[in-house]
């Protein structure tokens, strides 16, 4: 894949706040769960990109394959917490926005696993990559990540 354009350099007064603000908001929420987040919104917007730059995110922080490889079947799977199972709804949920209202359960769910706080901060997480994916697609982006040996 050849990139179309680098947005750092293009538009470097919008993409220096951007990527600060995405970096604020990650560290909001614990690490393990924003990369499960951020990889299954990639997965549902098919950003290779992203994909690849979150699993080794994940596994450097000792996330283990399993869970990884199970993520996108992450409802019949039975090694996440009741967390990370409102989470991953809420994720999907606010990312197929365009499929349909189907919120609501996804909602009940994460109102039983977070505060109010952290509900603000885990949407505003899964909005950040959202966007990256769409600047990663659009762009045509791949930033090759180093092979990390699981922490």
């Amino acid at each position: 894949m050849t990139a179309k354009l680098d947005p750092f350099a293009a538009a470097p007064a919008v993409m220096k706040p951007w990527f600060a603000a995405s970096t604020a908001i990650a560290a909001s929420l614990e690490p393990s769960l924003v990369e499960l987040v951020k990889i299954r919104a990639s997965q549902i917007n098919a950003c290779a990109n992203c994909i690849n730059m979150h699993t080794v995110e994940a596994r450097a922080q000792g996330e283990t394959e399993q869970r990884i490889y199970l993520l996108s079947a992450w409802r019949e799977a039975p090694c996440y917490t009741p967390r990370e199972r409102a989470a991953l709804a809420w994720t999907e949920a606010l990312t197929r926005l365009s499929e349909g209202h189907t919120h609501e359960a996804a909602h009940a769910a994460l109102a039983a696993e977070f505060t109010e706080e952290e509900q603000v901060k885990l949407t505003l997480m899964i909005n950040v990559i959202n966007g990256w994916n769409r600047l990663a697609v659009g762009f045509g982006l791949w930033i090759e990540q180093p092979a990390k040996a699981a922490a």
